[in-house]
Order: C-alpha cells, then sequence, then structure tokens
C-alpha cells in the first residue's frame, strides 16, 4: 500500500472511529518493508492510541520484489492473524492488517511500542539482554511445541529433505555474489567452511529430529525492541515476516550466534541454554539437554545460510553491508567454534 494512501479517512474507516493524523514519519532501517509512525488524535475514551505503526511494502525495488516473491508479507499478516494468538511472546497489537494475493500489496496496523529501543544487529548486545531474548523465545516455542496441527498451516515455512536441493541450488548461486562482498570480513578458515557446507546441506536438514514448534525465522536484534530509560516492555518481538515450523534450537542459536560479541557468547550460552530449557518446562516441555546442544550447535549454520542468501536479495546500503558483514562473521565463528561441521 502506498503511504500517500494512508489518510485520517483512511484511519477512521479501519479503525472504527474518527481519528485525525496530526504527524507521520518512517522509523527503522527496514530491508524488505517500510514502517510509518503516525501521531493520532483520537475521540476521549475510544480505546485507541495516540500513535500507531503501519508497515508496508518496501519502497526499494528489489526488496519489494523479494518480500513478495517469497511470502514475507502474506507470511506476515497471517502471522498476526492465525498463529499470534496462539503462543505467549510479546508482539505488537494488530489493530488491522490486509494483504492482496493478486498483487502481493499489503498493511499491518500495529501497536507503536515506544518508548521500547530497537536492538542493533551491528554493535551487538550486552548479556543481560541476550539472557532475556532467549527466555522469551520459550513464550514462542513452549505453546505449540510438538503441535501436529502445525503442519496443516501451509504458509509456515519449513526446512524439509524435500527443500534440500533447492536450498543447495540457491546457496551455490549466491555464495560467489557474497564472498565477492564479505570475503574481505573473513579468515580464511571461516571461508573455507562457508565453501565446504554447500556441500552438505542435504546431511544439515535431514540430521534435524527435535519435536517442531513455531518459529520466528529471523530472531535477532534488529527485530527486537527492549525497555527503554523511559519505559517500555522488557522485550517485544517484531518483524515476523519469516514464521515457521521448524525445531526451537534454530531460533536460539541464531539469536545467539550474532546477537551478543563471540566472546559474551562463549562465556554465556551453555547457561542461557539451561535457562531457556526451565522455561519450556513451564509449558509441560522436557528436552534433553544433552540433545538440544547438539542440534543448536548444528544449527548456527542456520545464520551462515541467512548471511549468504539474504545479503544478495536485499537493496544495498552501507547498512545493510555492516549489519551482514556482522552476522556473517559472528555466525562462522559459532560454527567454528561449536564444531558445526563434525556434527553434521
Amino acid at each position: 500500500m502506498d503511504p500517500q494512501l494512508i489518510t485520517s479517512e483512511w484511519l477512521s474507516g479501519v479503525l472504527g472511529a474518527p481519528v485525525t493524523i496530526t504527524a507521520e514519519k518512517r522509523i527503522g532501517d527496514g530491508l524488505v518493508g517500510m514502517n510509518m509512525r503516525y501521531a493520532l488524535e483520537v475521540p476521549e475514551g475510544s480505546g485507541l492510541p495516540s500513535s500507531i505503526i503501519a508497515k508496508l511494502p518496501s519502497p526499494d525495488d528489489t526488496s519489494r520484489a523479494t518480500g513478495v516473491a517469497l511470502r514475507n508479507y502474506e507470511r506476515e499478516v497471517k502471522f498476526y492473524e492465525e498463529i499470534a494468538p496462539t503462543v505467549d511472546i510479546r508482539a505488537a497489537k494488530c489493530w488491522f492488517s490486509e494483504w492482496d494475493e493478486a498483487t502481493g500489496d499489503f498493511i499491518l496496523l500495529m501497536e507503536d511500542l515506544s518508548p521500547c529501543e530497537q536492538g542493533n544487529q551491528i554493535t551487538g548486545c550486552s548479556v543481560e539482554l541476550a539472557r532475556r531474548s532467549v527466555v522469551e523465545l520459550a513464550r514462542l516455542h513452549g505453546p505449540r511445541w510438538g503441535d501436529s496441527s502445525l503442519d496443516d498451516i501451509e504458509f509456515l515455512q519449513r526446512r524439509t529433505a524435500a527443500d534440500a536441493d533447492q536450498l543447495t541450488m540457491l546457496y551455490g548461486m549466491f555464495l560467489p555474489g557474497f564472498l565477492g562482498i564479505f570475503g574481505k570480513y573473513l579468515d580464511t578458515e571461516g571461508i573455507a567452511l562457508i565453501e565446504r557446507f554447500a556441500a552438505r546441506i542435504p546431511e544439515w536438514i535431514e540430521g534435524r529430529d527435535l519435536p517442531n514448534t513455531v518459529t520466528h525465522g529471523d530472531y535477532r536484534l534488529d527485530n527486537l525492541m527492549f525497555a527503554s530509560e523511559q519505559g517500555g516492555y522488557p522485550v517485544a518481538t517484531v518483524d515476523w515476516q519469516t514464521p515457521g515450523q521448524g525445531p526451537g534450537s534454530s531460533d536460539v542459536s541464531y539469536f545467539l550466534g550474532a546477537g551478543p560479541l563471540p566472546d559474551d557468547r562463549r562465556a554465556i550460552e551453555r547457561q542461557l541454554i539451561g535457562e531457556y530449557l526451565a522455561a519450556l518446562e513451564g509449558y509441560g516441555v522436557v528436552q534433553d539437554e544433552a540433545s538440544f546442544w547438539r542440534h543448536y550447535a548444528r544449527d548456527a549454520f542456520g545464520g551462515i545460510i541467512m548471511s549468504v542468501v539474504a545479503s544478495q536479495i536485499v537493496g544495498v546500503s552501507d547498512r545493510s553491508e555492516a549489519m551482514f558483514a556482522a552476522m556473517a562473521t559472528r555466525h562462522t565463528i559459532h560454527a567454528l567454534d561449536l564444531h558445526s561441521e563434525s556434527l553434521i
């Protein structure tokens, strides 16, 4: 949807009360979507917020085409409509959602999470924010851990043996371009690992045997909002464009692989895995720690896949290069630290 079409009259219609837009501003650096904040004058007692976030397709042609082709826009709308009410993770309240199947266009009107502040994938996060983020994942994974009905939800992404050939093809196709840009950030050992993994993707996928649950698919700092000095939720999760059905270890490994800096991650990851598993027990989920750790270590390659593929299919900017450079280097170090290759 074109942001110029978001008028006071249009908002009044979809929100069911007369509202007036008093200010608007683009926020964040979304690579596939665009976020706008609207300050509103609302009727007293209406229960409507004084500001609201509109999420829209990216104005960048490449990123928009990616969002449509990969069904990111469709999936995010359907997540809020069908999945969000069934899990406990703190996501923004959705006031209105619409997706056009013919054009791929969409809009989400969501709760303004300010004064929360967005995490920063480039700089990394503190140990405390890492702990908060990992334990929060249990609130996503726990409610639907091992839920066989997820098989019936077509829009959820999943990696199965049947997808191995396609993923291998994509990885191989994008690898030269990735290394052409990001090879300068990696050492010889890291580049060699990334190259060797291309031939082992089918084995990597087939070796996953944890129970499936709902996964975020891109659970990283730029998609998390944290309480600031002015207040806000301890942590809230945004950007639900890649919801999936898979092992919870994939989200945990992806976050810890590139959220905290490597030295901090090495010091805390064992403890945080224990805290995450303890939080799962609140949902009646008892998971063997050794088995989970093995999957967590193997899933370090999930961050490498995201770095290689996603970096080549979104619009290019100085920030996107810095972000993918941080992700690529940290995820590769993670896989090397945990000897993930030996676990495939």
